[in-house]
């Protein structure tokens, strides 16, 4: 399906959200996840395109406050019906009212925490964990060999991530660690519910965005129009073909991202007066 294919079939577009990943979608991959910033065309095609639609939705693992902050989506007129989900929807900040909320962590992730320096020990050098605070991602991006990194320590995080009643969810040489029943899915399908949207595009770039990819499947097999993207691998990252081969359109990363935001901004946009 193409772009304006999906246009074509929204109807009234105030009942229509486009939902987005933040890292690899809208902020090129780095090594360091504190350095990742959205690409500089982010904010203004958002703002350009916001104030058409029902919502626009960014669903990341990241903290939400994280997000806003590499993003640079508070205060910026136009936004206004930007939200935020991070933690796979356990945390929310709307650019309304600036309001962020953020429940505690379970238990489970601080008894994680506290073991994993011992399940890392013997990993390879280059190895290191992000804390989340709902959640704990290992990298082994900064390892010699990166994949043969991953595979090594997938079994072991497995364990421990079982044994305090964790998931494991893989994705470009990550393996995070999280509480069970929180995903990109379960996050949008309740936004979309909220705001009882009847349309909505979706654009990921990792496995962690095949729950959204799916949720937008099971909507499509209901009746509602429904758009699906990858954004994809730019020079030097690996393409996420499980995600590639279930989108209807794949662009050239970040940057692709935001062209394709600009061009929905001006397919939705009213014609001009003579």
């Amino acid at each position: 399906m193409e772009l304006k294919t999906w246009v074509a079939q929204l109807g009234d577009p105030r009942r229509a959200v486009v939902g987005l990943d933040f890292d690899g979608t809208l902020a090129p991959i780095v090594a360091d996840p504190a350095a990742a910033r959205a690409h500089p065309g982010v904010v203004p095609a958002l703002a350009g395109l916001a104030p058409y639609l029902a919502g626009v939705v960014i669903v990341t693992g990241r903290p939400a406050e994280l997000a806003v902050q590499y993003g640079g989506f508070a205060g910026v007129p136009g936004l206004e019906r930007l939200t935020v989900l991070g933690q796979y929807g356990a945390e929310r900040w709307d650019a309304r009212t600036g309001e962020l909320s953020s429940p505690e962590p379970p238990p489970g992730v601080a008894a994680a925490r506290a073991e994993l320096p011992g399940v890392l020990a013997a990993a390879p050098e280059g190895t290191w964990v992000e804390d989340k605070g709902r959640a704990l991602a290992v990298h082994t991006r900064r390892t010699e060999d990166p994949g043969a990194a991953m595979e090594l320590l997938r079994e072991p995080v497995a364990g421990l991530a079982a044994a305090h009643g964790l998931v494991v969810e893989p994705g470009r040489y990550v393996l995070e660690l999280r509480p069970p029943g929180v995903d990109k899915g379960a996050a949008l399908t309740a936004y979309l519910a909220e705001l009882d949207a009847h349309a909505v595009l979706y654009a990921g770039d990792d496995l962690g965005d095949l729950p959204a990819f799916e949720a937008v499947e099971r909507r499509r097999e209901g009746g509602h129009p429904g758009l699906l993207v990858c954004s994809g691998a730019t020079t030097g990252e690996r393409q996420v073909t499980e995600l590639a081969d279930r989108a209807d359109l794949v662009v050239p990363g970040p940057e692709g991202v935001v062209e394709l935001l600009a061009d929905l901004a001006e397919l939705l946009s009213p014609p001009a007066r003579p």
